[in-house]
């Protein structure tokens, strides 16, 4: 057996640790059952924004009537597309195995691993133990027990990256971002696409009507069933018949398709590692339970990213990177800030989030403490002349500080327009620190100012326009 002072586990923000921890002059070992890079580079984030950028760019060429061109798509190429990303993804991951397998100071064991007994982890026959282990194992596609599953041919993210020919019909069991993002794709690749989701709405983590605004635009290029549960899947040949019974009424429909493609959330790789076997604890859907420092309850073993199930995205994976090695090192003292942590869904329209809903603000410190303000793109002068009829941006802050408790935007270019946002409230700072800085007119950012201008008690009686 091969003692390390650091054990890693998993090549995707887990790699982050190597190099600080061969600064401290720590013998360290990765385990990785692979691919290299972890979810974000194979099967997330690099590979789904590559596919959704020629989507969008479909989408712009659809919707120029509004501007008075008339314009015309030729031809899909769907198979350079995919080989493009596939090419893209290949090569970064090949460049990140190359890096551990020739790093001088770095034990690096390729396949899945298994914990024996304390900090102590079986890998291709070999046995490694950490004076302090770090789980960064991720999750995976969570398949639902729903009747058939396992007789018929299903996508998940994973498997449809591979496809090399255009699907004809795809149904989509979920709707969640994984299902809105690969429907948005695959509709507009040429896809005949059917959104089966058991959920009342779309996106359930953003706020309500902005679920109900990226149903109605999904809604106008496929059928969106939400509310609505796939009980039972068959293939007869190449179709796949999905029976799905509405929650409400109890009726029955099925939908028959060409493919099926499985994005009904995420499930932790704990199982497969046997995390139970090193006196870590885990919740009832696998996942590691840390403190807020993310040590587990087994003494020197640590936990990060999807495998704990907080905020799965690759950005803030990263920055627990940076904490839990803090606290690993320098005794306990960073805490990660989730109120701060923004993420996106590149579905179209494309929708922006950081810290609380209103409903969640309300029950955290009472409605006459929230204020709300909605501004719709058309109230400002750049989205008046780009006919950005339905996207809008939503504040939601505090009443007697102003600090910004959270914000949601839903239209283009959301991603980018929220960044302001964030910033504020990673500085502490409130609804005239955003006001502070000069907007340029006519740009779209002054929809996120306008927002905060017409902010109104939440039961919207009177409205508070507070001094800029």
């Amino acid at each position: 057996m091969k003692e390390y002072d650091v054990v890693i586990i998993g090549s995707g923000a887990g790699a982050n640790l190597i190099e600080d921890a061969l600064s401290h002059n720590k013998t360290v070992a990765i385990v990785d059952k692979g691919p290299s890079g972890g979810t974000c580079l194979n099967t997330g984030c690099i590979p789904t924004k590559m596919i959704v950028v020629p989507a969008d760019r479909v989408m712009e060429v659809r919707e120029a009537r509004k501007l008075g061109i008339t314009a015309e798509i030729r031809a899909v190429d769907f198979p350079a597309i995919m080989e493009r990303m596939r090419s893209h993804v290949g090569k970064s991951r090949d460049r990140i195995k190359a890096a551990l397998e020739g790093a001088e100071d770095l034990d690096y064991y390729g396949g899945e691993a298994q914990f024996t007994d304390e900090r102590t982890l079986e890998v291709n026959g070999k046995k490694v133990k950490g004076k302090a282990v770090f789980i960064a194992a991720g999750a995976r596609p969570l398949v639902p027990a729903v009747k058939g599953i396992e007789s018929v041919e299903y996508l998940t993210n994973e498997s449809a990256l591979r496809l090399t020919a255009l699907p004809e019909s795809l149904v989509i069991i979920g709707g969640g971002y994984i299902a809105a993002e690969f429907a948005h794709f695959f509709e507009a690749m040429g896809t005949r696409v059917m959104v089966v989701q058991r959920n009342k709405r779309l996106v359930p983590e953003e706020e309500p009507e902005v679920s109900e605004l990226l149903r109605r635009s999904l809604g106008r290029r496929m059928q969106v069933h939400i509310d609505t549960e796939a009980i039972e899947v068959k293939q007869t040949g190449p179709v796949v018949t999905v029976t799905a019974q509405e929650r409400g009424s109890g009726k029955q429909r099925e939908f028959t398709a060409s493919h099926l493609l499985v994005a009904a959330g995420r499930k932790p790789n704990t199982d497969n590692l046997m995390v139970v076997n090193t006196g870590v604890r885990t919740d009832e859907k696998g996942y590691i339970v840390v403190d807020e420092f993310f040590e587990t309850s087994a003494k020197g073993v640590w936990a990060f990213g999807d495998v704990i199930g907080k905020k799965m995205f690759r950005h803030a994976a990263n920055h627990e990177a940076e904490l839990v090695w803090h606290n690993a090192v320098h005794g306990k003292k960073s805490r990660m800030n989730y109120l701060t942590v923004p993420h996106a869904v590149f579905s179209w329209p494309e929708i922006a989030s950081v810290g609380l809903g209103e409903a969640e603000a309300v029950k955290l410190i009472g409605k006459q403490e929230v204020l709300v303000g909605k501004a719709m793109y058309t109230d400002v002068a750049r989205g008046e002349a780009m006919r950005e009829e339905e996207g809008f941006a939503k504040a939601v802050v505090h009443r007697k500080t102003g600090k910004v408790l959270g914000y949601h935007i839903i239209g283009p270019h959301a991603s980018i327009l929220i960044q302001e946002v964030v910033n504020a409230m990673a500085a502490d700072g409130n609804v005239w620190s955003v006001a502070k800085g000069m907007h340029i007119h006519p740009a779209l950012s002054e929809v996120v100012l306008k927002a905060f201008g017409k902010l109104q008690p939440v039961d919207g009686e009177h409205h508070h326009h507070h001094d800029q």
